[in-house]
């Protein structure tokens, strides 16, 4: 469905103030926030100027489309000029011109969710499409009614309303800034004020960490230990009680029997509490708690600089953060992720007395895991240490070893963390040169053997067929999928979030995508918006299956069919051989 609100002439300048200034409105009534007006009442009066410039005169329609919420902006600025002999080169932001041709229709194409231009010798049609904030009521043809009826004419002062609008949104602008910049400031002295007291309490804290850590692995050994030596003679015990329960060694009377069985009975109370304790010395030693969650590395990076940076009690030491140049999502546990990261750049600060401690995080290739590098400057390792100082309480005797306070627990600690989320931890060192720190983390981490859940990364028997991704969080339709591929040339590569989505897709690009609107009350409209949006990604056709009937807003959006749930095979399987072109 279709709701057109507003059609604007473009014949003179004061057109395209006026655009500009309906624009603003329209996006009031429709619930967007201040910022998003005056992102589209730019992006309107950049492309209106552009029809006044170059075409004398145009026509620019405000509509919505959709049934369900969020509903379709659509705003269409239509032309009869020339067209746009180099439209290529204008996208692609190489075209240069003294007039500043191509600045507009590059800016709006940035401001807005979606950006489509048609032009030919007869003119040139712009469309661009914003969805509604996710809280904005639905808009009915009755809302539409009194929507034209609050657009107001224009008052005969246009130009220096339109102005001061501005001269608004400007100074709103600064004050907000200013706003912030005293509140960065106060928050500042507040730091400062309580720097001294949190580098203290920070030791402290640290130093008593130590204490409970060493006493719980302690405890955790001593349960192990002791279990395994006891096992050993009670197992001697019942078999020596059943040897002489079958009379081996010759008979018994009965008080000897009774007395031989109640040793037995002993000897079995003993062993169950002998397997409680190795229990729960497994449970102390390694049955932790995975909880993974969608993190970018340099937000966590950002944390650790300002957690980090009272451990520098020198100056003639730097801290430094290598941010990685594209952002890198990970899904894992972030707290034991930066537990690692913490024990190396604490230990490279505490034998590094010049120079910098490194921090850096690089995609492996196959963009499957993140390698995360702590380099310094310190006095390095020798060759025949490197092993020793992963093992529990174990340390290197060195000149510095006087001045810093361990337990030898923080290594080995890193290297169970590690192998918990996964990966594994190396070391690179020269003594009087440095050491490098690494750990090689998946960039996903793998929470059960789920053949449907993504993991990063194809196993071998996986890769045949013509890779489709499933963007479905219901378990049994995802099975159902998977059933309708087999014996077909297509493999469903699943994912149950968004975030999936762009994980799988990133390791491998699909043929097609079949995709739910709504995975666990998460919005998958913007995702199809921004996926059509995107030149790499938008000739992959996608195939909407939902219970939601809204197809106008699917189709406008970029969707090249819409299957209605329960999906037919017969019918899916068409939709697939059809788009693929696959025969």
């Amino acid at each position: 469905m279709s709701l057109r609100i507003l059609s604007l002439a473009v014949r003179e300048e004061l057109d395209v103030v006026a655009s500009r200034q309906r624009a603003r409105q329209i996006a009031q009534l429709c619930a967007f926030g201040s910022q998003d007006q005056a992102r589209i009442a730019t992006a309107v009066s950049e492309l209106a100027r552009n029809v006044y410039n170059y075409a004398s005169s145009g026509r620019v329609e405000f509509s919505i489309e959709g049934e369900t919420v969020p509903q379709l902006l659509v705003i269409r600025i239509e032309d009869q000029g020339p067209g746009i002999a180099n439209l290529d080169v204008v996208l692609s932001g190489r075209y240069q011109s003294r007039t500043g041709m191509g600045m507009g229709i590059l800016g709006a194409r940035r401001l807005m969710d979606q950006f489509d231009i048609r032009t030919s010798g007869s003119g040139t049609v712009v469309t661009l499409k914003k969805l509604l904030p996710q809280d904005a009521p639905l808009i009915t043809p009755a809302a539409i009614g009194a929507m034209g009826a609050q657009l107001a004419a224009l008052s005969p002062n246009v130009t220096l309303a339109e102005m001061q609008q501005q001269n608004k949104e400007l100074l709103a602008t600064l004050s907000e800034l200013k706003t912030r910049q005293d509140e960065l400031v106060q928050l500042t002295r507040e730091l400062e004020d309580t720097n001294r007291g949190v580098v203290a309490l920070y030791a402290e804290l640290d130093e008593k960490a130590d204490h409970l850590r060493r006493a719980d692995e302690m405890k955790t050994r001593f349960l192990s230990n002791m279990s395994h030596e006891f096992r050993t003679p009670l197992s001697s015990i019942r078999a020596l009680s059943r040897l002489l329960l079958e009379r081996v060694d010759g008979d018994l009377s009965p008080e000897q029997e009774k007395q031989v069985k109640f040793i037995l009975k002993g000897a079995e109370s003993l062993t169950e509490l002998v397997d409680d304790l190795l229990d729960l010395a497994k449970i102390e030693a390694g049955k932790i708690d995975v909880r993974p969650v969608a993190f970018e590395v340099g937000d966590m990076f950002s944390a650790l600089r300002g957690m980090l940076r009272p451990l520098l009690v020198s100056t003639k030491v730097e801290l430094l953060f290598d941010e990685p140049e594209t952002p890198l999502t990970m899904m894992t546990d972030e707290a034991k992720l930066s537990q690692i990261l913490r024990n190396f750049i604490s230990n490279a600060l505490k034998f590094t007395e010049n120079g910098y401690v490194k921090v850096s995080a690089t995609m492996l290739p196959k963009g499957d895991a993140v390698r995360f590098d702590v380099e310094d400057t310190g006095i390095g390792i020798a060759e025949e240490h490197q092993q020793i100082i992963f093992e529990e309480f174990s340390q290197v005797e060195n000149r510095l070893q006087h001045k810093v306070k361990g337990t030898g627990l923080g290594l080995p600690l890193c290297r169970r963390l590690a192998g918990l989320l996964g990966g594994s931890v190396t070391l690179r060192s020269t003594p009087g040169q440095g050491s490098t720190f690494s750990a090689l983390i998946p960039t996903a981490y793998d929470m059960m053997p789920d053949p449907l859940a993504y993991r990063g990364t194809l196993a071998p028997a996986d890769t045949a067929g013509i890779p489709v991704l499933v963007v479905e969080d219901d378990r049994s339709t995802m099975l159902l999928y998977r059933s309708f591929f087999r014996n077909t040339p297509y493999r469903a590569v699943c994912a149950r979030s968004v975030w999936e989505a762009e994980q799988a897709w990133a390791a491998q690009a699909p043929a097609a995508v079949i995709l739910d609107l709504y995975l666990h009350g998460e919005d998958s409209w913007r995702w199809l918006a921004q996926t059509k949006n995107d030149e790499r990604r938008k000739h992959v056709p996608v195939i909407i299956a939902s219970e939601v009937a809204d197809r106008q807003k699917a189709f406008s959006l970029g969707a090249e069919a819409y299957l209605a749930k329960p999906v037919a095979r017969e019918e899916l399987l068409a939709q697939l051989n059809a788009l693929c072109h696959v025969h």
